[in-house]
């Protein structure tokens, strides 16, 4: 086996050998945290980092090498096999799937379901009271139940497409790493790795699992999936000092990716027991709150189903005044408690959210739950990681300062004391060709273009390697040309990297590179390039290096300074050894050529929507494992804040920091560090200011943020693609994943995808959602609104008593028939103003008072739920309609709207559905006179229909006041002519209502009605279905109406219609002045221009 030696790390061979017959440790099975108290069970329980290479291959029984690693002997085949067995399989559980059918009872077991199906079975009781005259329950029975079940269906199908796409997005390739057992390095599959095998591990590698490393070679991981940490972070065998093993320079962890340098390490944890399977229980113990829309959706279910008992209670003891038959006042009764449930309004809920998701889809957005369209729409707290979210997670090279000047290579940056990018500048050149040719990064393939390769390397070289392809003819030609002969890479010690390659110049055929941290190569440095030669160093050009430097610095990027040394050729010849361990190569008298700095850019169009987010309402803050100063950096740059912070009004204004007092400052950068002992004093105060940033957060702050954001009543977004947000992605009431970023565990926890990882994606979402809010307050208002007539004609048929005026065939037909294809039409309305949506307050904005509020209500139900079951605390909020304090609550003064609130309910049982009522009786009773039945002799007639069987088959002859005969046959047309009108009544005032309640703002009348042209197709549709139920004879037999209704009666539903678009009209001008829109306060200080970032590309 080939041996490699790892740098000057180790100097005296110590070889580990430990057998399988020596002194038994403890065979390091499955690692089972013991018992911890609730503060401690999600801290990380590993402290191997505290050891050195020796105690840890002792512990695990395995045979390391630690001055020749590729020597070790590893595991031997029989214990890796008695581990695999006891222990399982290196990977994650994966998450509990459910069964579809468990899926589809889920959608079933909605309140609004569960509403529809106990009429269904109201229905059938009212059959088995009386068979003879409820045949029509039979079919009412069976729509009622089918409409429950297809609503549940919609919803299921919704789902299991997203969850297909979802788990399309999913990485099921098999993960490979190599590792050394019985003394042979061998590739496998990452799952049958065991707690002690030694793994070897490379550039480009993602670690298989927890490893602690006993040799490295100028090895750097990407941990910004796990910690947020967007800097490549350095490993080495050293024993570490730092109790926290996520800052431990000895441990690799599953899942981060190695991005220089190579190492061997022991595995230390596996599967479920690393710390990405740590993180992830986080994320499996969090429990998913319900989204605003289903517990408004609850709420409105409980306040339907208590109108309609409290109806049908009190007249059912009311009939026994009228008639006094048990059977006949209970079918009444439930007929009543059918009538006032809105059938066709949960199919309209998720057809309309269904439609909303595709047009969401069509924006690069996966809704994995429908609910979330809307929920998106309400965030009031976005809390965004700034890695790969924010930022592209890609460093860029930015400014370049080379002969006393400043470039900046950002096309668009705008500042006095920089220039415009040129290659031909002075020493622009040189700078190319040092990021060019003094790196250590490798392709994954070298025969594609180079814009299309993968490069393999840390943040830093990646960058300057892009740079400098964008600044060359052919990069592939410049590496041939001048081959590298030399190289010391990158190292904490000297914080600098050197390359000599063969590069003619006029005094010889080698030229060396160095880049590094600017305050080290400066001191190696003697003179400068300045317009093209070579100057002394003078204190001067210093002043002028320290002015460029602390301009970069100021911007929060990473600074590298570059020079060269033309090797004269007497003393470095061409085939001159350069030798490492000797130091024979120069080592000062540098030419220092200039500083280029890099940094890790926001995304496109973040600033726009941060800033757009911030217009309209919403509260962004950062939460980030990133360090505090980098993450306010980036927040300045891109709307998430623009004011100062306490220490920087200190700085401004010369006092000490204590005496700035809280109400003098509005941002705030918190430190991981502090949150553990926050208050909730201190939670409120942090939470009060506008613009947050949390810095050096774990998983577990993350989770805590968001807990107590949601504790003030804030609905919270979140952000995120890394392992470390997942658990703040399922507690949130909306978590958002990235795709092609994403880890699958953070897909797994959201409850919506961005396809792209496009930021900006959001604010179309956020727009969206605020639109579907809007929209489905306009349809529930629609729909209730033609219950209220429904139920008073109901109420005329045993009240008065008059015939029955709308059989409960054509209610459900109403419902479900002309209804549906009018109310669909309102998914594609536009808003009121272009730009009103996202000029004004989330729809329950998080203030004093309402934080109060919460906090009032959480207190009076402290212990209620928590020592309770399901099924007590289900009938304990069955129970609060019914207490006088809900009934406060509900109709309280407050800032919120909901998707059900008193303006709705005011309108549609007591203005608009009384104006329907008023016109629908009208009809009804104008058709009985027409053909000869007053008001009198209709209450008359249903007096005695149980003697006389008034308006049935076996019907006698009536004589009317005016002594005309009304016989069997005339008694049957007009009952089903009058019964036909109210049925179009409710109808054709419906068509006008759908433009009253489609008008918020706006009149109804005018060019807004003309917004929607879908409006005019679904009264189309549904007038067609309407008129075929009426006037098509095959269906009169089947409903009871009649072809035979005169047209000319519909004028009085019209007249009705337009009285109901004036009374709106009148409402809207009140509105207007008593409660006008409020649009957000302009945000002094936010830029709005776009954030295109755009590099200049190479002269051609």
């Amino acid at each position: 086996m080939s041996s490699k030696k790892f740098g000057n790390e180790i100097e005296i061979e110590t070889n580990v050998e430990i057998s399988e017959t020596s002194e038994k440790n403890p065979i390091p099975v499955k690692y089972v945290p013991t018992e911890k108290s609730v503060e401690e069970k999600h801290i990380i329980d590993i402290e191997e980092h505290l050891y050195n290479p020796e105690e840890i291959a002792k512990r695990y029984r395995v045979s390391i090498n630690t001055s020749n690693p590729a020597e070790s002997r590893g595991l031997n085949l029989g214990l890796v096999k008695e581990l695999l067995e006891r222990n399982g399989p290196n990977i994650l559980t994966p998450p509990r799937k459910k069964h579809p059918f468990f899926r589809y009872l889920e959608c079933l077991s909605t309140l609004f379901n569960v509403l529809l199906i106990i009429s269904g079975v109201l229905t059938y009781i009212v059959l088995a009271i009386d068979p003879a005259d409820n045949q029509a329950n039979i079919y009412l029975g069976a729509i009622l139940f089918g409409v429950a079940f297809l609503n549940a269906f919609l919803q299921f199908i919704q789902l299991q497409k997203s969850a297909a796409i979802l788990e399309s997005f999913l990485n099921m390739i098999p993960q490979q790493c190599h590792v050394i057992r019985e003394g042979k390095l061998t590739q496998i599959q990452a799952s049958t790795l065991v707690n002690g095998d030694v793994v070897h591990v490379k550039m480009g590698d993602k670690v298989p699992a927890d490893l602690f490393m006993f040799a490295t070679n100028d090895m750097k991981v990407d941990n910004s999936s796990l910690t947020g940490e967007s800097e490549p972070q350095e490993r080495s065998k050293a024993m570490s000092t730092e109790k926290n093993p996520l800052e431990a320079s000895n441990l690799c962890f599953n899942g981060t990716i190695v991005v220089s340098g190579e190492g061997y390490g022991i595995v230390i944890r596996t599967g479920d027991d690393t710390v990405l399977g740590q993180v992830a229980g986080l994320t499996t113990g969090e429990r998913k709150n319900l989204s605003p829309l289903a517990k408004e959706t609850n709420t409105f279910v409980k306040i339907i189903a208590t109108i309609a008992s409290l109806c049908a209670i009190i007249f059912f003891g009311i009939s026994f005044k009228i008639v006094n038959i048990l059977s006949l006042n209970v079918s009444f009764a439930i007929g009543i408690l059918v009538a006032w449930v809105p059938q066709g309004l949960p199919a309209t809920v998720t057809i309309l959210l269904t439609i909303s998701a595709k047009r969401m889809a069509a924006q690069n957005i996966l809704v994995k739950d429908l609910e979330a369209v809307e929920t998106l729409g309400a965030i009031t707290l976005l809390a965004t990681d700034k890695t790969g979210t924010l930022t592209r997670n890609q460093m860029t090279v930015t400014y370049i300062w080379s002969s006393l000047n400043i470039y900046t290579n950002v096309h668009n940056a705008k500042s006095e004391n920089t220039i415009h990018f040129d290659s031909n500048s002075s020493g622009i050149q040189e700078i190319i060709h040092i990021a060019s040719l003094c790196s250590r990064a490798k392709f994954d393939k070298t025969d594609i273009p180079f814009n299309e390769r993968k490069i393999f390397g840390d943040a830093t070289e990646t960058a300057l390697i892009r740079f400098g392809a964008q600044h060359v003819d052919d990069y592939d030609t410049l590496i041939n040309k001048y081959p590298k002969v030399f190289e010391i890479p990158f190292n904490s010690e000297t914080k600098w990297a050197l390359t000599i390659h063969k590069k003619r110049h006029e005094n010889g055929e080698l030229t060396l590179y160095i880049k590094g941290a600017p305050e080290r190569i400066l001191k190696l440095c003697s003179t400068l390039l300045l317009d093209e030669e070579v100057v002394s160093l003078t204190d001067e050009h210093k002043n002028k290096y320290n002015e460029a430097y602390e301009f970069m610095a100021s911007k929060g990027h990473r600074v590298l300074a570059l020079a060269q040394l033309l090797l004269p050729g007497d003393q470095y010849p061409e085939d001159f050894k350069f030798e490492k361990e000797e130091k024979n190569y120069p080592l000062g008298n540098y030419c220092f050529i200039g500083l280029c700095s890099l940094e890790d850019p926001p995304k496109h169009g973040v600033r726009e929507a941060i800033g757009t987010c911030r217009e309209a309402g919403i509260k962004v803050i950062m939460v980030t494992g990133d360090h505090p100063l980098t993450a306010e950096s980036i927040a300045r740059k891109i709307n998430l804040m623009v004011s100062d912070t306490k220490p920087l009004i200190a700085k401004k204004t010369g006092r000490p920091i204590e005496s700035i007092h809280e109400n003098e400052y509005n941002a705030i950068v918190i430190h991981g560090e502090e949150i553990d002992s926050l208050s909730d004093n201190d939670w409120d105060n942090i939470f009060s200011k506008e613009e947050i940033i949390f810095a050096r957060t774990s998983p577990r702050h993350k989770l805590e943020i968001v807990k107590h954001a949601q504790s003030m009543g804030h609905i919270v977004g979140v952000t995120g693609d890394g392992v470390n947000d997942s658990p703040a992605l399922k507690k949130a009431d909306l978590g958002i994943s990235m795709n092609q970023s994403g880890s699958d565990v953070s897909k797994e926890a959201a409850s919506m995808i961005l396809i792209d990882d496009n930021f900006a994606s959001i604010i179309k979402g956020i727009e969206e959602g605020r639109l579907i809010f809007t929209n489905l307050r306009k349809s529930i208002k629609y729909t209730l609104t033609h219950i209220t007539p429904e139920v008073v004609v109901s109420l005329l048929y045993i009240v008065v008593p008059l015939p029955l005026p709308l059989s409960p065939l054509l209610i459900l037909l109403t419902d479900l028939g002309y209804e549906l294809f009018i109310v669909l039409s309102y998914a594609w309305d536009r808003p009121e103003t272009r730009k009103g949506l996202m000029k004004v307050r989330p729809r329950k904005p998080v203030t004093p008072k309402s934080i109060e509020r919460l906090r009032r209500e959480a207190q009076s139900e402290t212990g209620q739920n928590e020592t309770s079951s399901k099924f007590s605390s289900f009938l304990l909020s069955l129970k609060k309609p019914f207490k006088a304090r809900w009934w406060l609550e509900m109709f309280e003064n407050t800032d919120e709207i909901v998707l059900v609130g008193k303006d709705i309910l005011s309108y549609a049982y007591l203005e608009g559905g009384i104006i329907e009522s008023i016109g629908a009786v009208i009809a009804y009773f104008v058709v009985l006179y027409h053909n000869g039945i007053t008001p009198y002799d209709a209450r008359k007639m249903q007096t005695l229909v149980t003697e006389k069987r008034y308006f049935t088959p076996d019907a006698e002859p009536y004589i009317n006041v005016y002594d005309e005969v009304i016989t069997k046959e005339m008694q049957l047309r007009i009952a089903e002519e009058a019964e036909s009108l109210v049925y179009l009544s409710i109808m054709i005032q419906q068509m006008f209502n759908l433009f009253a309640c489609k008008a918020q703002h706006r009149f109804p009348i005018g060019k807004f009605m003309f917004s929607n042209y879908r409006n005019f197709i679904g009264i189309v549709f549904g007038a067609a279905f309407a008129m075929c139920v009426v006037y098509i004879p095959a269906f009169n037999v089947a409903f009871g109406t009649s072809y035979t209704l005169d047209p000319i009666f519909w004028l009085i539903p019209i007249g009705s219609g337009i009285l109901i678009l004036v009374y709106t009209s009148l409402r809207i001008v009140i509105s207007r002045k008593w409660n006008p829109v409020r649009f957000n306060p302009e945000i002094l200080g936010l830029e709005m221009h776009p954030t295109v970032f755009t590099i200049i590309e190479k002269k051609a």
